[in-house]
């Protein structure tokens, strides 16, 4: 057999033993991955209940038409046309607890905002929902939970409001099944909801299994996921006050008269503090590198450059260990009454830290990039270290180092992992645009999220094209000189 048969015969073997053993690792993978969605954070479908306890058991599908609720500007209340009622006082539960309250285990808890029989809930499970009306609420506006009129009503109020507060996940407009009903008790096949549970002197929506079992079990042979509550005050429509979302011009005036600008002024002292001490560092540590020998040189240009490698998370541990309680460094800060984690001084240090490869490799390159007889030469003129350094170095290497702070600056702006992790996230002190970004999309203000994601784009195209501009007039500059 030739060499080349050989080879290809041994790179056929090496091809199958990789897909075995790729497809050995991803088989268990998939079934720890499938037994994980067992939590109450990812549904695993169940099959319909067999029977719902009926008291309006009322079940239809289809799309929600929204179009003719009028929603207010806070998104908490919302009236229909035509409608005898409307909802105030509305709030979205996207998660719930699943813990013992006062040492028994009651199911997956949703705490009511409002007393016990003061507000409508909204259960969703799996692809299900029930809405439960108390009883006196009911009674008092006349609901007949049978009506179909009625019930198209109550989906088009409460699908309006909850779109306005899923946050990306699952809306309610999304569940085709629905069940209307005044029993605190309701069963879902295996499946009991208990609405208005007063314990503690606090209100509850709860779900467990109709055996008592925890249904988020992944082992559970009856698992289900409660996926989400709504709570809403249902009132007469001439008690309810709607005050309208402004559009246009107006809608933009008032977003940014409400904006809470801190997060801007936050990461921008933030940056300039950092950007100093980043040139400054970045410059010296290019400097003392370029005269040591391969070896030490290698070590040390690891150990600048691994920041720019590692995952900011792991940035902001190291340095929560270092400058925390942890080490004599941070003890001795937060004896002085400095403490450096959790302050703005640490969103310097993380910005520091993250951006300082990135002017340290561009003036390393600079700096190796110039004529060593150049240098040498002005050294037989009498020139200092210092003097070689200023007069000469840098006006020859500023195009790189103008680059390298630029970039520099862009990073430490968009620094988001180890500035949370060591900074945290306190409002005006050290919440930065990209912490605010995250929070705002979780909190539900997409808008304000998608503001300050705009902001961070313009800044890293205006960031893209100075440096474009400033490699053009570089290179114009050399030509002209050639």
């Amino acid at each position: 057999m030739t060499k080349q048969g050989k080879r290809a015969k041994r790179l056929i073997a090496s091809l199958a033993v990789t897909a075995a053993l790729a497809l050995a690792l991803c088989v268990p993978a998939a079934a720890l991955a499938d037994d994980a969605l067992g939590d109450v954070d990812t549904p695993a479908v169940s099959a319909k209940p067999a029977a719902a306890s009926s008291d309006a058991d009322a079940q239809t599908a289809g799309d929600v038409d929204t179009s003719a609720v009028q929603v207010s500007k806070e998104g908490d209340a919302a009236a229909l046309e035509g409608s005898s009622f409307a909802i105030s006082d509305f709030s979205r539960a996207q998660k719930g607890s699943n813990r013992s309250i006062d040492g028994e285990y009651r199911g997956y808890a949703y705490l009511i905002g409002q007393g016990v029989g003061q507000a409508a809930q909204l259960v969703a499970v799996n692809d299900q929902v029930v809405a439960y009306i108390p009883p006196a609420m009911a009674e008092q506006l006349s609901l007949d939970l049978e009506d179909a009129q009625t019930q198209t009503q109550l989906k088009q109020l409460f699908c309006a409001l909850d779109v306005g507060q899923s946050s990306g996940s699952v809306p309610l407009s999304g569940i085709s099944t629905w069940y209307f009903t005044t029993q605190q008790t309701y069963d879902l096949g295996a499946v009991r909801l208990m609405f208005d549970q007063e314990i503690s002197g606090k209100a509850y929506a709860l779900a467990i299994g109709v055996d008592g079992s925890d249904i988020t079990d992944s082992e559970n042979a009856n698992y289900a996921k409660p996926s989400f509550a709504d709570f809403g005050v249902i009132a007469p429509a001439d008690q309810v006050s709607i005050v309208a979302k402004p559009t246009g011009l107006a809608a933009a005036g008032e977003f940014l008269q409400n904006l809470d600008w801190s997060p801007l002024w936050v990461s921008l002292r933030t940056t300039g503090i950092a950007i100093v001490f980043i040139v400054i560092l970045g410059l010296l540590a290019a400097y003392f590198c370029l005269n040591l020998s391969s070896r030490a040189k290698s070590i040390f240009d690891a150990i600048f450059t691994i920041p720019m490698v590692l995952p900011p998370t792991v940035c902001g541990f190291i340095l929560l260990f270092a400058c925390g309680s942890n080490t004599a460094f941070g003890r001795f800060w937060i004896e002085t009454g400095f403490p450096l984690i959790f302050s703005p001084a640490a969103c310097v240090i993380a910005a520091v830290v993250v951006a300082f490869p990135l002017m340290y490799r561009n003036a390393l390159g600079a700096f190796e990039s110039l004529d060593r007889n150049m240098l040498d030469a002005a050294r037989t003129l009498g020139w200092s270290n210092a003097k070689i350094f200023v007069r000469l170095m840098l006006p020859l290497s500023w195009s790189s180092i103008a680059a390298g702070m630029v970039l520099a600056f862009a990073r430490a702006l968009g620094e988001f992992g180890a500035t949370l992790f060591m900074a945290g996230n306190y409002v005006g002190v050290t919440r930065t645009i990209p912490i605010a970004i995250y929070f705002e999309w979780m909190n539900g203000n997409s808008d304000v999220a998608w503001f300050w994601t705009g902001v961070i784009i313009v800044f890293s195209l205006v960031v893209i094209v100075f440096i474009n501009l400033w490699s053009g007039h570089t290179t114009k500059y050399r030509k002209r000189s050639e």
